[in-house]
């Protein structure tokens, strides 16, 4: 019980140290948005809100200026289900990357990242 406390204290925290210091947007042409919009479309992250590996992903995403369907999948049975029966496992961060009609479960903040940066860093 107490550790449950503590986790969702620090949880929080982290959050809310997310929400102060997060970077500022990537500027881009109103077209150049609209492309990496469409781009985004078959992207969706699986995540847990105070998980610092998804802060850290969430902040990059931010910092990128993309916009990709964000899941809950602590909170939402549907969500942890679709992560557990498509994706193989219950891990977080998870980016869901649909292209060309294939399907790819990507695990690991650090890929994620570095993913979003070569896809859509200028």
């Amino acid at each position: 019980m107490l550790m449950k406390a503590l986790r969702t204290g620090l949880g929080q925290v982290i959050v809310v140290g997310d929400l102060l210091t997060r970077p500022p947007r990537q500027k881009r042409s109103a077209e150049a948005q609209a492309k990496v919009v469409e781009a985004a479309r078959g992207l969706s992250l699986y995540q847990f809100h105070a998980c610092p590996f998804c802060v850290k992903t969430r902040r990059t995403l931010h910092k990128l200026n993309v916009p990709v369907a964000l899941r809950d999948a602590k909170n939402d049975p549907a969500a942890r289900e679709a992560l557990l029966a498509e994706g193989g496992k219950i891990k977080v961060p998870c980016l869901r990357i649909e292209e060309a009609g294939q399907v790819t479960w990507m695990y690991e903040s650090k890929v994620i990242i570095e993913y979003l940066n070569q896809r859509f860093a200028p």
